[in-house]
C-alpha cells in the first residue's frame, strides 16, 4: 500500500464523529510564546550570572547560576515537548504525543535533583573550609537575577494547565529563592565578612526546592504510569455505574488520562437486557460527563453468563 494512502487511512481512523468524545490529544489553548519568552529571558541572563558566580567565588551565586542554566534547559525541553505534543495521532501513536509533556517534566525533576545534590555537597565542603567571596558583586548580580526570575515566573504563571509548564515554573521559583539567598549572602559577607553564610543559605534553598521537585516528579510519574487522575474517585465511579437502572455489575474498569486534563474510561458493564443497551449507554455517558467530567468512554455490554463462555467466544474470536 502506498505511504500516502496509509497515512490517509490513519487519519480517517482517528476522526471524531458525532457522538464521539470531542477531546484533543493536547491543550489547544497553550501558547508556545509563553515558554519562548521565558526561555529567551532566562538565556539572556544565565551566561552573565554563571560568569559572575565563578568570578566572585560565591556558592550561593553559583547555585543561582546553576538554576538559571537548568531553567533554560527545562524551558527548552518544555517548549520542545509542547511542539511534539501538538503533532496529530499517527498509525504507530494512536493516542498522539500528549505524554511528551509529562516525560519532559519528569526529566526536568530528575535534573533538578542532580543540581541540588551538587550544591549541597559543595556547601558542606565550604562549611569546613570557607572561601573568600566578593559580597558586593554577589548582591548586584543576584538582584538583577531576581528581577529576571520574577518576570519569567509571571510569564509562566499564565499557563495554569500544563504539567510541563508547572515543572518549568518549579525551576524558576527555585531560582527565585536562590536569587534571594544570594542577595542576603552577598549583603552579610559585604558588611560582616562572615563567609559561612554563603554555603548555609545554599543548603537552605536546596531543601526548599526539593519539596516542589518531588511534587512534580510524583505528578508526572503518576501520569506516565497511567494512574487514575487525582481529581477522580475510581471507587465512586464504579458505585455510580452499578447504581444505574439496567446495570447489574461493573468489571474490568480503567480510568486514566490520555493527555493531561483529558480523562478516559473503559470497562465492561453487565446488563440484564441487551436490547436496552442504547438507552443505558446514553444514560451512562450523561452521568459520567456531568458527575465525573469524563467524556472519552469505551464500554462493552455483557449479559449474565458470558464469563462461562470459552475465551475465544467471549472475546469475539480474537486471540
Amino acid at each position: 500500500m502506498p505511504h500516502h494512502s496509509h497515512n490517509k487511512n490513519s487519519d480517517r481512523l482517528h476522526d471524531h464523529r458525532r457522538g464521539d468524545a470531542q477531546h484533543r490529544h493536547f491543550f489547544e489553548n497553550r501558547s508556545q510564546k509563553i515558554l519562548a519568552w521565558a526561555l529567551g529571558l532566562t538565556l539572556s541572563f544565565a551566561g552573565i550570572e554563571v560568569g559572575f558566580g565563578f568570578w566572585s567565588n560565591s556558592l550561593a551565586l553559583i547555585s543561582d547560576a546553576g538554576h538559571m542554566v537548568t531553567d533554560a534547559a527545562a524551558l527548552g525541553l518544555a517548549l520542545l515537548a509542547q511542539i511534539i505534543a501538538k503533532r496529530p495521532p499517527t498509525a504507530k501513536n494512536s493516542f498522539g504525543f500528549g505524554r511528551a509533556e509529562a516525560l519532559a517534566a519528569f526529566v526536568n525533576g530528575l535534573v533538578m535533583l542532580l543540581v541540588v545534590g551538587w550544591i549541597t555537597k559543595e556547601a558542606i565542603h565550604r562549611l569546613s573550609a570557607p572561601e573568600v567571596v566578593q559580597g558586593g558583586a554577589v548582591m548586584l548580580v543576584a538582584t538583577l537575577g531576581l528581577l529576571i526570575n520574577i518576570v519569567v515566573a509571571w510569564v509562566l504563571s499564565h499557563d495554569k494547565e500544563s504539567i510541563n509548564t508547572k515543572a518549568a515554573l518549579v525551576h524558576v521559583m527555585g531560582d527565585l529563592l536562590g536569587s534571594v539567598a544570594a542577595i542576603v549572602s552577598g549583603a552579610v559577607i559585604y558588611y560582616t565578612q562572615w563567609m559561612q553564610i554563603d554555603p548555609i543559605l545554599s543548603i537552605f534553598v536546596s531543601l526548599l526546592i526539593l519539596k516542589s521537585t518531588f511534587a512534580v516528579l510524583a505528578e508526572s510519574y503518576h501520569f506516565l504510569m497511567e494512574g487514575v487522575p487525582q481529581h477522580i474517585d475510581y471507587v465512586q465511579i464504579g458505585e455510580d455505574l452499578e447504581a444505574m437502572d439496567g446495570i447489574l455489575s461493573v468489571h474490568d474498569l480503567h480510568v486514566w488520562e490520555m493527555s493531561p486534563g483529558y480523562p478516559a474510561l473503559i470497562g465492561h458493564l453487565e446488563i440484564d437486557d441487551l436490547t436496552a443497551w442504547p438507552r443505558i449507554l446514553e444514560s451512562v455517558k450523561s452521568m459520567l460527563l456531568s458527575k465525573h467530567n469524563i467524556d472519552h468512554i469505551t464500554l462493552q455490554a455483557e449479559v449474565p453468563g458470558m464469563d462461562d463462555y470459552p475465551d475465544e467466544v467471549a472475546d469475539g474470536g480474537r486471540h
